[in-house]
């Protein structure tokens, strides 16, 4: 097995866009990605494209339309995944075993969503399609409420970290002004996240807004390459490992508030690559919400069960600590068009390892992990990336 490199990539700024669909939404990275890479469409033996949908567009067959947009790409295979908001890492991780496989040389990632052409009314009933709706689909608030449940079983066993869940989207919200492709540039401040105001109201108890993620319309891509060939272009980061694990869809049939997925695809991915979590310079993690966030550094092994409140108050999480967690403003700031959310976390990770990421870059930055969940914690993928070249 030869073992695929990510070797170029192009990120859409997220947020409200002017462009009308996920067509046009894949063709603003299309041709920069492979320009990145140094390809021509012609050296492209698959595509493989992320796209939730499920309700945003009445197109679908989403991976024909990156032909449609693209001509030079028209006769070439493409695929198109669904795994909720990992959708992104489900069609990554398509492209790498493609590769990985043998089936061919070079493969295109491409993720979006067009969010926002729907009316926002209707936004919460698509997203609800990622929860098991035969028991959840009353639930208040509709996908907030589902984590705004979660949230509060958290409360109950472990008090209220409301504060601690604050100070998580005032850091991220820090980050993101340094990104350029970030839906929302604007330090707001502890104060601001920590209080219930009319423009920070409850949204689904004990969730505020600002604990919230962002609908957002955009697009990310990424090129893979076999080590051959990656081996001849102007740069090449590599997977140490990757781990990918499920949960039960129902939140009734398992613990809300442990991640156990999340657990063993961490557990599973640090220990094929042979790190330690101390060994990583940076994570990006998947905070739809911050109580994701919160649990996400129990999961991945920064504190103890009901302790995750520790790592954002001795600031072992934010630019400077000890591991840095989401440095490009997370899915708080950067916003979750939800095909794309994947491709993107590992784009932001490769520019750090390339030194390519500008304002937002961490120093000397070698290793780093990304951490990428569909629904409430069922899917979880986990990479464990290095620049090779």
């Amino acid at each position: 097995m030869t073992k695929a490199q990510i070797v170029g990539w192009a990120h859409s700024a997220f947020g409200k866009s002017a462009a009308p669909d996920t067509e046009t939404l894949m063709a603003e990275v299309t041709g920069p990605a492979l320009a990145h890479a140094g390809v021509e469409a012609s050296d492209v033996d698959h595509v493989f494209v992320g796209v939730y949908n499920n309700g945003f567009s009445r197109q679908d067959f989403q991976a024909a339309l990156v032909g449609m947009a693209n001509p030079a790409l028209g006769a070439t295979p493409a695929t198109r995944f669904e795994n909720a908001c990992a959708t992104g890492s489900a069609a990554l991780f398509g492209a790498l075993d493609f590769v990985e496989a043998g089936r061919g040389r070079i493969a295109l990632v491409i993720g979006a969503e067009k969010m926002t052409g729907i009316p926002p009314g209707q936004v919460g009933d698509v997203l609800m399609s990622g929860c098991y709706r035969k028991e959840e689909a009353e639930i208040e608030a509709g996908f907030a409420g589902v984590f705004g449940r979660i949230a509060r079983a958290y409360f109950q066993r472990h008090g209220d970290q409301s504060r601690a869940l604050a100070a998580i989207a005032a850091k991220n919200h820090r980050n993101g002004v340094d990104n350029p492709y970030a839906h929302m540039r604007v330090d707001l401040g502890l104060d601001f996240c920590n209080s219930v105001s009319e423009r920070n109201p409850l949204v689904a108890p004990p969730l505020r807004r600002t604990d919230c993620s962002l609908v957002s319309d955009g697009a990310a891509a990424l090129v893979i390459a076999d080590r051959d060939t990656a081996s001849t272009m102007a740069r090449a980061i590599s997977f140490r490992s990757r781990a990918q694990a499920n949960d039960f869809m129902a939140l009734s049939r398992r613990d809300p508030i442990e991640f156990a997925g999340a657990r063993r695809a961490w557990a599973t991915g640090l220990q094929e690559a042979g790190v330690a979590l101390d060994d990583l310079d940076l994570v990006e993690t998947h905070d739809c919400f911050t109580i994701a966030e919160l649990i996400e550094y129990e999961a991945m092994g920064l504190a103890q069960p009901g302790q995750g409140h520790r790592v954002i108050d001795e600031g072992i999480s934010e630019r400077s600590g000890q591991l840095p967690v989401n440095p490009s403003g997370g899915l708080k700031a950067r916003g979750h068009p939800l095909g794309a959310t994947g491709v993107s976390m590992h784009v932001m990770a490769a520019q750090q390892l390339a030194g390519e990421a500008g304002a937002m870059q961490i120093p000397g930055a070698a290793l780093a992990g990304v951490f990428n969940m569909g629904g409430a914690a069922v899917t979880n993928y986990v990479s464990i990336l290095e620049r090779t070249r």
